[in-house]
C-alpha cells in the first residue's frame, strides 16, 4: 500500500472517530442538559362548599346576597314564596283549636246548668224513695197485722226497691256530671292536642324553609336560579364557599410519593402570585381507576398507580383562591 493510500485510510479513520466522539458529547450534554430537568407535579386549589336548598317547593320572592359577598352565619339569603305550606298552616291551627276545644270540655267537665239539672234529678228521687220506704213500711205493719194482702205488701216492696233503684241511677248521674269526662277520655283529648300541636310545629318548621340563611361563614360562589323561577324540594338556590377551610389536590405517581407521606411538610409553588407556598399533607388516596396507571417499561412489567394526595398550606396565604394552581418540582 503506497504512503497516500495509507494517509488516506487514517484519515478515513480520523473522520468516523471524530463523528463518533461528536455524537458521544452530543448524547451526554442532552442526558445531562434534559435529563436534571426535574419533574413537574401540577395541583390545584379546592375548598369546602356547601348548598344552600329548602326543603318545600316555592318561587323565589327575593335574593338578598349576589356572587362573591361574603356573608355570616345567621344572614338571610333568599326567601321563597309557598302559598300552599301557608294554607296548610291555617289548616293546622284550625285542627289545633278544634283539640284544645274538646281538651277544655274533658278536662273542665259538664256544664253548671248540667250538674244542676242532675242534682236535681238526684233530690227528686231520693224524695221518691223516702215516701216509697215509708210507705212498705206502713203496709208490713198492716200486712202483719192481718189488714192488708199479701198482694199488696208485694206491690208496696216493688214499688220501694223501684225508687231505690231510680235513686242509685240519679245519684251515678249526679256524680258523672261533677267527675267529668273518665280518665281514658281526658287521656284521648291530650293525645289528640298533642297531635294537633305537632302538626302546627311541623308546618312551622316549612314556613321556617322559605327564608334561607348561612349556615356558616363564607363566600357566595354561584347562583343557581333567577327571582321569580320555581325551584323543587332540595333544589339548590346557592353556594357557598368556606374560604377558611382551603387545601390543595395533586395526583401523584407512586414513584413520586418519595418524601410525601402523611404529616410531611413541602413547598409548592403558586404561579398566579409567583410565590411559594408550604404545605403539609393530610390525606391520600388511591385513585382505583387503570386510566391512571401507567407502564414503567414498554413491556409492561409492572404498573405505576396514581394517588391522589391532599395538602393544606401551613400559613393562610391572602388571595389564594380555588382553581389557582399549584406546582410541585
Amino acid at each position: 500500500m503506497s504512503n497516500q493510500a495509507k494517509k488516506q485510510h487514517h484519515n478515513i479513520l480520523y473522520a468516523i472517530v471524530g463523528f463518533a466522539a461528536v455524537v458521544i458529547v452530543v448524547a451526554l450534554i442532552g442526558f445531562f442538559a434534559l435529563g436534571r430537568d426535574p419533574e413537574i407535579i401540577q395541583g390545584q386549589v379546592e375548598v369546602s362548599e356547601y348548598r344552600v336548598s329548602s326543603k318545600v317547593p316555592g318561587r323565589i320572592l327575593e335574593i338578598r346576597v349576589k356572587e362573591g359577598d361574603f356573608v355570616h352565619a345567621g344572614d338571610t339569603l333568599a326567601i321563597l314564596d309557598a302559598p300552599e305550606v301557608r294554607a296548610k298552616m291555617m289548616q293546622a291551627q284550625g285542627v289545633e283549636d278544634g283539640a284544645a276545644a274538646l281538651d277544655r270540655m274533658a278536662k273542665n267537665g259538664a256544664r253548671k246548668e248540667q250538674v244542676q239539672g242532675a242534682y236535681q234529678l238526684y233530690q227528686q228521687a231520693s224524695a221518691a224513695l223516702e215516701i216509697a220506704e215509708k210507705s212498705y213500711n206502713r203496709v208490713q205493719r198492716l200486712f202483719d197485722e192481718g189488714v192488708v194482702s199479701a198482694q199488696k205488701r208485694d206491690e208496696a216492696l216493688a214499688y220501694f226497691k223501684a225508687s231505690e233503684a231510680q235513686m242509685k241511677a240519679a245519684k251515678s248521674q249526679y256524680d258523672m256530671a261533677v267527675n267529668g269526662a273518665r280518665e281514658e277520655e281526658k287521656m284521648a283529648a291530650q293525645a289528640q292536642l298533642n297531635r294537633a300541636k305537632g302538626a302546627v310545629q311541623e308546618v312551622n318548621a316549612y314556613i321556617g324553609e322559605t327564608v334561607q340563611t348561612a349556615q356558616m361563614d363564607g363566600e357566595v360562589s354561584s347562583i343557581y336560579p333567577k327571582v321569580g323561577e320555581l325551584v323543587g324540594t332540595g333544589s339548590p338556590i346557592m353556594t357557598i364557599s368556606m374560604m377558611n377551610d382551603m387545601w390543595g389536590t395533586f395526583n401523584v405517581r407512586e414513584d413520586q410519593l418519595n418524601g410525601m407521606e402523611i404529616g410531611t411538610e413541602f413547598t409548592a409553588f403558586v404561579p398566579a402570585f409567583n410565590k411559594e407556598v408550604k404545605m403539609k399533607v393530610y390525606h391520600m388516596k388511591d385513585q382505583g381507576s387503570y386510566a391512571v396507571w401507567k407502564a414503567t417499561k414498554a413491556n409492561g412489567q409492572y404498573d405505576l398507580k396514581t394517588f391522589e394526595v391532599k395538602a393544606r398550606p401551613v400559613e393562610k396565604m391572602e388571595g389564594l383562591r380555588p382553581g389557582m394552581s399549584l406546582i410541585i418540582k
